[in-house]
């Protein structure tokens, strides 16, 4: 399993909630141009539709050899997520709560397949982002001075 791309600001915005595994619908021009790692998460949603999960704003630029279909290629469209039916459901009735969103973390590679993980997330407040901060560096000074000694 090797990561293609993460999203790196997910533990500073976000807290995790519940974490998820789905496949992707793509071309084969998108598919080689993820193996090279030319994509981005940034700004990247998850939204439900008519029992659908379609991942918009999720960057993958075009592949150079892809010859003519390069002109109709459009590289922030939406895209099908291959979720189960209960996992939909799931996910639509936690939505529904205040404030909860989903979110992908990282795209990876299984064997051939292309995976996102995605995640239901909660947004976190500026003061709450202020004691992860202030726990981080509490525990970064307890390992240097048991290092010390």
């Amino acid at each position: 399993m090797s990561t293609l791309a993460k999203n790196k600001k997910v533990n500073y915005d976000f807290q995790i909630l519940e974490e998820f595994e789905a496949g992707l619908v793509l071309t084969g021009a998108e598919v080689k141009s993820i193996k090279l790692g030319h994509l981005s998460l940034r700004g990247a949603f998850v939204s439900l539709k008519n029992g659908k999960a379609i991942l918009k704003n999720m960057y993958i630029s075009p592949y150079i050899k892809a010859g003519a279909d390069q002109n109709k290629y459009e590289p922030e469209q939406d895209r099908e997520l291959l979720l189960n039916k209960k996992e939909i459901l799931h996910l639509s009735n936690k939505i529904k709560d205040k404030g909860l969103t989903i979110i992908p973390i990282s795209v990876y590679t299984t064997r051939r397949l292309i995976k996102v993980k995605i995640a239901l997330v909660k947004g976190k407040k500026k003061y709450d982002k202020r004691q992860d901060i202030k726990k981080k560096d509490i525990q970064k000074n307890i390992r240097n001075k048991l290092k010390s000694y």
